[in-house]
């Protein structure tokens, strides 16, 4: 029989079935995680007016054929994985971008040391059991931009970035993120928790940790 809480194939959820009322309706509820809920931080300073902010982690993928197969016989990364990303603020409260990241310089070739970004999510709640924090280590400006427009007479940055490394964490007890959401979803997880490790940046990536070519991956439970 179908339940009425969820999508019958994806288990998608309309409803919380724990959240009953007095009536013994389900409860409504909704599972979009909202940009209102994200608190973008440098060091103890909050970063106001943004209009976006986005990130974009990638690596090159070689793939390895041989002469008799027609085929691909195996796949692994061919480099270290690059963190970029931008950001867009309204130049607002007497702050240009750079000062509004807690830099004492308004210009790219000024920065002299980089600084880390940290991102806090309180979508799950306010506790530090439920706030999620990431961190864009050893953060580098490469470009900074704005517009000088009659069309438009607000003004906007826009600043260019790289950093070093991403990691993410839950706040208490310094645990991985990753642990199957709401619908309590089996994760994957490799055997040895390395991939754990390097999540919540305990270690820059995964690749450099013994046993590679043996390791499995197991569901966990």
């Amino acid at each position: 029989m179908a339940d009425k809480n969820y999508a019958p194939r994806t288990h998608s959820r309309f409803t919380d079935p724990k959240g009953e009322t007095k009536g013994g309706q389900n409860g409504n509820k909704t599972g979009i995680s909202l940009s209102t809920m994200i608190l973008i931080q440098v060091g103890n300073t909050p970063v106001g007016a943004i209009q976006d902010l986005n990130i974009s982690e990638s690596r090159t993928i070689k793939k390895i054929s041989e002469v008799g197969t027609d085929g691909t016989v195996d796949s692994a990364p061919s480099n270290a994985t690059e963190i970029s990303g931008g950001c867009t603020r309204i130049r607002f409260d007497r702050l240009r971008i750079a000062e509004a990241f807690g830099r004492g310089f308004t210009h790219v070739h000024s920065q002299r040391i980089p600084f880390d970004i940290i991102i806090t999510d309180f979508f799950a709640g306010e506790g530090s059991q439920d706030k999620i924090i990431t961190v864009l280590k050893n953060v580098w400006i490469k470009t900074i931009s704005y517009t000088y427009s009659a069309s438009d007479y607000t003004i906007a940055d826009k600043m260019d970035w790289t950093a070093e490394a991403i990691y993410s964490y839950i706040e208490a007890g310094d645990s991985n993120v990753a642990t199957g959401g709401e619908p309590g979803i089996d994760v994957w997880a490799s055997a040895d928790g390395v991939e754990q490790e390097a999540d919540r940046g305990l270690r820059r990536g995964a690749l450099d940790a013994p046993g590679l070519l043996r390791a499995a991956l197991k569901q966990v439970h």
